[in-house]
């Protein structure tokens, strides 16, 4: 599958993958929340944690900061916020019921409170310039990512730093493939090996789809300037595989 340009990426996407979005994705992570973290470490090889650690060294946090996590599944991203700074505020959204009742699971554990919010994350439930800082890891694959980037913008306080990872395109046509080889692979061990259910195996398609679909670390650039955002820095690790995103909104 040949990937869209940057100017209809949104629209291909739509097309291709909408049907999935609203009718499918919820019965999948209904399917994966208990084994989510476990299946995501062993997909990456053990270094789904080393991930999360990188991530957060980037986010720059203060005391009593309000701080919204979106798509925030099993509340990985909230918890090691917390063990950072406890005394941040911290809200989560997710469409997924089942993933955010792992999460209050996993957060009341370890004594941490974490304000959860099911809800539909292209229209965030919460007023303008409100939050210090937004998080968002490893979903934007399966969002209208412009629609929910100038969400977080509107919610975001100004001077408030929107932090973003995800799995990328590569954009070197070597990589890519010997990268996509290794995903198509690792999705079906993965699934046996932690027992997956009917929808997580149905959708093994999806998910190749959707990271073929995506953007690379410079067009998901581009794409936060358009929005509006500045100060736009990336990193990126395996050559353009994963990508660290910070983004702020103009004060």
């Amino acid at each position: 599958m040949a990937p869209p340009p940057p100017a209809s990426r949104e629209a291909v996407r739509e097309a291709r993958l909408g049907d999935v979005w609203s009718n499918e994705l919820n019965d999948v992570f209904a399917d994966v929340a208990p084994y989510y973290d476990r299946a995501n470490n062993i997909a990456a090889l053990g270094q789904f944690g080393n991930f999360l650690r990188r991530f957060m060294q980037l986010v720059e946090l203060r005391p009593h900061q309000k701080v919204l996590d979106v798509c925030a599944g099993t509340n990985a991203v909230g918890i090691a916020l917390l063990k950072r700074e406890p005394t941040l505020e911290i809200h989560a959204i997710d469409r997924s019921a089942a993933m955010q009742t792992v999460g209050q699971q996993r957060a009341a554990e370890l004594g941490f409170q974490i304000k959860s919010n099911i809800g539909d994350v292209h229209a965030l439930p919460f007023p303008d310039n409100h939050f210090d800082v937004v998080t968002l890891q490893f979903a934007s694959r399966h969002l209208r990512v412009r629609e929910v980037f100038a969400e977080i913008r509107r919610v975001l306080k100004p001077g408030g730093r929107f932090h973003h990872s995800d799995m990328l395109r590569p954009r070197n046509p070597i990589v890519k493939r010997l990268y996509y080889s290794y995903l198509r692979g690792c999705l079906g061990i993965t699934g046996l090996i932690v027992g997956s259910g009917p929808a997580a195996v149905q959708a093994k398609q999806y998910f190749m789809d959707a990271l073929e679909l995506f953007y690379t670390a410079e067009d998901l650039s581009i794409l936060l300037r358009e929005l509006g955002f500045v100060d736009v820095r990336v990193d990126t690790v395996f050559h353009g595989m994963i990508g660290f995103h910070r983004a702020t909104k103009a004060g």
